[in-house]
């Protein structure tokens, strides 16, 4: 780097980066593009560079296309589409289009993803239950392409801004809403470990039962991955066990519609014989028999907010904005959930 007048340190020019790479000027800009004409070896080592030097671009080179990349680690239920619809709101408002892409169930997207992103120099980017690796982040950030991350899969650090929920907070509501329904013996199908949302719900569990004096049973605690088919496997496991849970926490409203299969399928009656709570509120909650207590998750108006997020950190030129946002949960209680009888045989 060069220094200013100032005496701060000044960017390297393209030329400058040419040269210490020993190539051409336009192959250096062809790596900037996201140009696929570029040798592998070629543009690791002029990203190289450029992180090195602390390149960005000037806002004359940064002319952006009107589009929003969503990035998904996996796309195929109503919780997504909720998504979606948030973010095209947002992009409607703003004359932009939206761009979709999944990972395929990776929690960061691939290489190839990247350079897509850098050729089409979007107005912006936002990672659903994803994150990027550092190189990914460099990428990003030397096109001047912002990047949000929705409801973080873990910590993506003080830098990096996110929309979250407060996901503790409703796995408190939840289980507390059981327990004061007379329920002492509660289950819970959690989500991945892996994911943050998931062990802040399955913590808010805990503490609602160690709050009022139950104790936290690992037999009723099952792992799953918030789709259908593990609330049912699971909910199986749980409902077949000599000593049963009489109400059940799904952490989300895919597994509670499992479990609904496998209380049928056991010929029990909900909330008669089980009460069951799920998390979203997706709109299938109002519509399956009975309607589902849940846990509200805003998804639209988080999508919302991480797209305009997003777009103000596009207009404002910001490298980074340590911007952590927590939308509220509120508990829907419907017909799922009932006061435990006292003839119940486990109660």
């Amino acid at each position: 780097m060069k220094p200013t007048k100032n005496g701060t340190a000044q960017s390297a020019t393209l030329a400058e980066i040419a040269r210490e790479a020993g190539v051409s000027a336009p192959t250096v800009s062809k790596v900037l593009n996201g140009r696929a004409d570029v040798a592998a070896a070629t543009r690791a080592r002029v990203e190289e560079l450029l992180r090195a030097h602390g390149y960005r671009r000037r806002r004359a080179e940064a002319t952006r296309s009107p589009l929003i990349d969503l990035v998904f680690h996996e796309l195929e239920s109503a919780w997504a589409m909720e998504v979606i619809r948030g973010v095209e709101n947002v992009a409607r408002e703003a004359g932009l289009s939206v761009v979709l892409s999944e990972s395929a169930g990776r929690l960061t997207p691939g290489r190839t993803w990247a350079d897509q992103v850098a050729g089409r120099r979007p107005h912006g980017v936002i990672l659903v239950l994803s994150d990027l690796d550092d190189s990914q982040r460099a990428l990003l950030t030397s096109r001047r392409i912002p990047f949000v991350v929705l409801d973080p899969a873990g910590d993506p650090g003080a830098d990096v801004p996110s929309i979250g929920a407060t996901n503790w907070q409703g796995g408190l509501a939840a289980t507390r809403h059981l327990i004061d329904l007379g329920h002492t013996r509660i289950g819970a199908i959690s989500g991945p470990s892996r994911m943050m949302c998931s062990r802040a719900r399955l913590d808010g569990y805990r503490a609602a039962l160690e709050t009022a004096g139950l104790p936290v049973d690992p037999a009723l605690i099952k792992a799953g991955d918030f789709h259908h088919d593990s609330g049912r496997r699971l909910g199986l496991e749980l409902l077949r066990a000599p000593d049963r849970p009489t109400a059940v926490f799904a952490g989300n409203d895919l597994q509670a519609l499992g479990l609904y299969e496998a209380a049928r399928e056991l010929g029990l009656r909900v909330p008669d014989d089980l009460s069951i709570v799920g998390f979203d509120d997706l709109p299938v909650a109002r519509w399956v028999g009975p309607p589902l207590t849940t846990v509200r998750q805003p998804l639209t108006e988080m999508a919302e907010a991480a797209a305009r997020l997003v777009l103000d950190l596009g207009r404002t030129h910001v490298d980074s904005a340590a911007t952590r946002v927590e939308l509220a949960t509120s508990l829907v209680v419907r017909s799922s959930t009932g006061r435990l009888r006292r003839d119940h045989p486990f109660g």
